[in-house]
């Protein structure tokens, strides 16, 4: 097939060659030109105007005679080829001395006489050949691309201005462990060799988007003092059959002549996924590369010391057999920072920034859970943004803290024109929310109660747990679906009627009861799964869910996710009922002041005196 940007770009070429032909010959006639204006005298002609007096001089130049007339104008003339000049003008019975003509000979051997020669004669040719040879050049470097296709793109790792190693990753202790000891073991084999240990085939590194799978595969290469190759997944494949599969031999034969080495293939489920997708059938070109790496890691060539280090957020689409052991030996999960690891992240994330002494950073790190690492990095930089956009010399806490809003739901819309009675329907809903959040005592605390616009939603209850959770307990959804529907429950005891505002919050809220009917075993079903995933090979692996109960039991889960929603109105409806002017208050503070901080919202709440309850 032909690529059209080649032929775009063989075409400017072609063109812009053409116009440096054109310029250069503009150039040469510009230069023979003369820059005066003269006129051409036969040797009559001349004769003529000396017997008048016109000629003040003549410069001879071989056989060219140049003429300066009395009123100050040129001309030019010819005699004969080796004729004397005297002896030219005696036989027109001029005699030059009694018609006072000066007589200048000029030495016609310098420079200019030899270009004279040979720049009307070699130039053209000069030119014709140098329009050719820049033709086939192109041509040439077309020939040879077409060549190196099956050349691998890998570049090889030697020194990055921002090199960084192990110490420059916060947290992801076992993580580090684990490579620590590939490069070790790079670095001293002999010890590992004489124990009998054998050098692993290689590490995968699985784990959601902006958790640092290439972050910690850099820092291997800042700390190996081997060979480190790097490479896309996504380049080993072309439009043209097999030279995937070339790429991968090429690659591995480069990092087998420098072994020990490592190789890091980034998003390598680009070529990695499930086999047999139906399309193309064992002559898809994705999976002939990823035969060839499977080949290449462990086939019958086993003795290497080649070390292959690969990333991917999808683990679940890739083939069974390039996860076995002797291949990658090794699989490193990253998970999502804890608090702990939070904190450390957003202390290298404010490295180079001016930060104000109220900077708390645990307290940010409080309030960013699920956040990961490439998160806190856009949020330490969306406040330093925002600092330098107010002229503020250096970034305070409330900056930040606002920046964590804005990077979950978006930036402020203050501008947005709202109308009072749908300010205060917000108002109502949102104080909702947060009422019924302070009075379960298995919900989260209230962290900020805000009714400015951001992104798509109107207003916004931010409430955070004060401890990492990796477990959640039934009556912790209870308390979650309670608060979902305090917005609901709030507009509908206070104005008698609702709005579209709660439609996200009905959404999630079903969403959610029905996964505790589902699949946490939390309803009177008892514990059982309903609706069963498998594995669909089609265009790569495909999660689907299939119906496997009956119609009766779809009647009792639909009945049972009822229930829960139930519960859950009743226990908000209660709450906002009993606790009206407490609602009142906080809705009046959110119409006054539009956000509500944490201790200006608890401090709203405490003279009510109010007391958790249970669902």
């Amino acid at each position: 097939m032909k690529n059209p940007i080649k032929k775009n770009s063989i075409y400017k070429q072609a063109i812009l060659a053409l116009v440096i032909f054109i310029g250069a010959t503009f150039f040469f006639s510009l230069f023979l030109q003369s820059s005066e204006k003269t006129q051409e005298l036969s040797l009559g002609e001349l004769v003529a105007r000396i017997n008048l007096g016109e000629v003040v001089k003549i410069v001879v130049n071989g056989n060219e005679l140049r003429v300066d007339l009395s009123n100050g104008d040129k001309a030019i003339s010819k005699k004969e080829e080796g004729a004397d000049i005297t002896d030219v003008f005696s036989n027109y019975g001029v005699n030059l001395a009694e018609r006072q003509v000066n007589i200048e000979i000029q030495d016609e051997s310098g420079l200019r006489f030899w270009l004279g020669i040979l720049i009307p004669t070699i130039l053209p040719f000069l030119i014709i050949g140098f329009f050719f040879w820049w033709m086939f050049r192109q041509a040439k470097g077309g020939v040879n691309q077409a060549f190196s296709f099956g050349k691998s793109s890998a570049r090889l790792f030697s020194s990055f201005r921002d090199k960084i190693t192990f110490k420059d990753v916060a947290g992801l202790k076992e993580v580090k462990q684990e490579l620590e000891e590939i490069v070790d073991f790079l670095k001293n084999p002999k010890k590992f060799l004489e124990i009998g240990a054998k050098i692993p085939r290689g590490a995968i590194l699985m784990g959601p988007p902006g958790t640092g799978k290439t972050l910690v595969a850099r820092a291997v290469a800042g700390e190996a003092n081997v060979p480190f190759f790097y490479m896309s997944a996504s380049e080993f494949v072309e439009m043209f059959v097999g030279v995937g599969a070339s790429r991968v031999r090429d690659l591995f034969d480069t990092a087998k002549k420098a072994a020990p080495s490592i190789v890091f293939i980034d998003e390598i489920d680009a070529v990695g996924r499930e086999r047999g997708a139906g399309l193309g059938g064992g002559h898809d070109e994705r999976e002939q590369t990823l035969n060839q790496i499977l080949v290449e890691m462990d086939g019958f060539d086993r003795d290497t010391r080649v070390i292959v280090v690969a990333a991917t957020n999808r683990p679940d689409i890739l083939d069974r057999a390039l996860l076995r052991p002797g291949r990658f030996d090794r699989r490193i999960v990253l998970d999502l920072p804890d608090i702990n690891e939070r904190e450390e992240i957003l202390r290298i994330h404010s490295k180079g920034k001016a930060l104000s002494k109220d900077v708390d950073l645990r307290r940010v790190a409080v309030r960013t859970p699920g956040f990961s690492g490439a998160d806190l990095a856009n949020l330490m930089n969306e406040a330093a943004i925002s600092s330098a956009r107010e002229n503020q010399k250096t970034i305070n806490q409330q900056t930040i803290l606002i920046s964590i809003e804005k990077v979950i739901l978006g930036p402020e819309r203050k501008g947005r024109a709202i109308l009072q009675k749908e300010k205060e329907i917000t108002a109502y809903h949102e104080a909702g929310h947060a009422l019924v959040a302070a009075s379960l005592k298995d919900a989260d605390p209230v962290q900020k109660v805000s009714i400015i616009s951001r992104g798509r939603a109107g207003g916004y209850t931010l409430k955070l747990p004060l401890e990492e959770k990796r477990l959640k307990l039934k009556n912790q959804f209870l308390a979650d679906l309670s608060v979902a529907l305090g917005g609901y429950v709030s507009e509908e005891a206070t104005f008698g009627d609702i709005s579209t505002g709660s439609s996200n919050d009905l959404k999630e809220a079903s969403a959610l009861a029905r996964m505790l009917v589902t699949h946490y075993g939390m309803s009177n079903l008892g514990p059982i799964t309903f609706g069963r995933q498998h594995d669909m090979i089609f265009l790569g692996r495909e999660m689907t869910a299939e119906k496997d109960y009956s119609e009766k039991t779809a009647e009792e889960i639909d009945k049972e996710v009822s229930n829960f929603l139930k519960l859950a109105y009743m226990t908000a409806k209660k709450i906002i009922i009993s606790r009206k002017k407490a609602l009142k208050a906080i809705a009046n503070a959110l119409i006054e002041r539009e956000t509500l901080e944490h201790e200006d919202f608890y401090g709203i709440l405490r003279p009510f005196k109010l007391k958790p309850v249970a669902i």
